[in-house]
């Protein structure tokens, strides 16, 4: 008995595949599509927020017409989609595959901004949320290649109409890094590793000597000096420091907080 229940079991579920089989498959509306129109529907979806939608008509519309005029639009329109879905990975790789094909396009300069802007993006929530965290967590490898993405648009095309923009990227990216690398010497300084916290504050002198926390990264070194018993340099840092920065907050006496939580 078992056994020709196993047996009628599988029968129906050979019947339920055939079945299944017969079915029409449900039809590809957008088959018998012009270029113009599967452009059009693509930038439908993407200006109403529709991501998903808009890449896969994109990638219709690249795939049906790859040597028409609209392939190379479809393709920036594809990685862009994925930046505005905060898809980085895929939009850095759609920046990537249409630097490559089209190096010379006359709008490749966009491609090395959008680039900026993914790693950019990535990184907002440095400055906002620096206070309230610990400093050494952070890792601010997106903050570096934003950076060289903006500065290797910057540097290839000095005219485009998105380099205005992106140096003034780069130079709150500066103000970033030095301010990462003031923090991590700070809480290095904190914990007694004064070494530790001497040699980053140094680095964020010699790398971004125009970023603002450039001066307590001076400040952090006289600290570092003095409790390193490093007198002559301690004095010499100190004029450096009062000799750049006269009305300094940290030359206050009447400071309530420890010097290292003035920026709370």
């Amino acid at each position: 008995m078992q056994k020709k229940l196993k047996v009628i079991a599988a029968a129906l579920m050979l019947a339920s595949v055939s079945a299944c089989g017969l079915l029409p498959e449900k039809a590809d509306e957008t088959k018998n599509w012009s270029a113009e129109k599967l452009y059009s529907e693509a930038m439908d979806e993407l200006n109403g927020g529709h991501y998903e939608a808009a890449i896969k008509l994109f990638e219709k519309l690249e795939s049906s017409y790859p040597f028409g005029t609209y392939a190379a639009q479809a393709q920036m329109e594809i990685a862009y989609a994925h930046y505005k879905a905060q898809d980085q990975a895929e939009a850095l790789a759609g920046v990537e595959r249409f630097i490559k094909l089209h190096p010379n396009h006359p709008q490749v300069d966009y491609m090395y901004y959008l680039r900026g802007l993914i790693n950019f993006n990535d990184n907002i929530g440095l400055m906002s949320t620096l206070y309230s965290q610990d400093p050494t967590e952070r890792d601010p490898k997106a903050t570096r290649e934003a950076f060289v993405a903006f500065k290797a648009l910057v540097d290839k095309f000095p005219n485009s109409k998105y380099t205005p923009d992106s140096l003034a990227r780069m130079n709150y990216l500066v103000n970033a890094m030095a301010s990462y690398e003031v923090h991590v010497a700070s809480y290095y300084f904190r914990r007694g590793a004064y070494l530790a916290a001497l040699n980053r504050a140094q680095g964020a002198v010699q790398d971004y000597q125009t970023a603002p926390a450039t001066e307590e990264a001076l400040f952090i070194m006289i600290q570092c000096y003095d409790r390193m018993n490093m007198l002559e340099l301690r004095d010499d840092t100190q004029r450096v420091f009062v000799k750049n920065y006269p009305d300094s907050r940290f030359l206050k006496p009447e400071q309530a907080k420890p010097w290292w939580k003035v920026w709370g």
